[in-house]
């Protein structure tokens, strides 16, 4: 239970003002058709962040005690700095042409922008930290529906009236604690 909360709770903060809420607007402002935007968020998460949750799975069996304990920590504390600075989405990365549809340009769209996201390497290192593959999957799945799903539905709104620079600095605090932990043998 602790592996869900945990990553729940950091990806959510994570990303608010992330380039992949910035990409949920524009799709929210380009379709304004909320449930296959929805639909197309949750399983391109599902997708990317199982591939993430494996790889840091696999990861944290073949590397054991000092070794992990020292890059997960100092991937928490590179995930930490990285918060602190806000995303941007690039006029390349907006969604493509209305034919391709809002599920299937959503589904695309997400799972490629979040390659190498702070929130994908999150995934990674949570995977990595604790031995329940599943449990980090669906928690940073579910901080990412947490945090998508309101601009998602309303929008502009939403997203003019959220401290992003406060959330960043809670985000980044919320990661150099993780890494922290992890560094002095705190967090299992």
């Amino acid at each position: 239970m602790e592996a869900f909360l945990v990553s729940t709770g950091i990806v959510t903060i994570a990303e608010i003002g992330d380039k992949t809420q910035l990409l949920a607007l524009v799709l929210a402002a380009r379709f304004r058709r909320p449930s296959p935007i929805a639909a197309g968020i949750l399983l391109a998460t599902l997708a990317n962040h199982a591939a993430a949750g494996w790889l840091g799975a696999w990861a944290g069996d073949l590397l054991q005690g000092p070794a992990l304990r020292w890059i997960l920590g100092l991937s928490f504390l590179a995930v930490a700095v990285w918060a602190l600075f806000p995303d941007r989405l690039d006029e390349r990365e907006k969604p493509g042409a209305r034919r391709a549809g809002a599920f299937l340009t959503t589904l695309v769209c997400f799972f490629l922008v979040e390659i190498g996201d702070k929130t994908q390497v999150a995934t990674v290192a949570l995977a990595a930290t604790y031995d329940a593959l599943a449990a980090v999957v669906l928690g940073t799945t579910l901080g990412m529906m947490i945090a998508n799903l309101p601009v998602v539905l309303a929008g502009e709104v939403v997203a003019r009236r959220l401290p992003l620079r406060a959330i960043r600095v809670v985000a980044a605090v919320s990661f150099a604690v993780l890494g922290g932990l992890t560094l002095f043998g705190l967090l299992t």
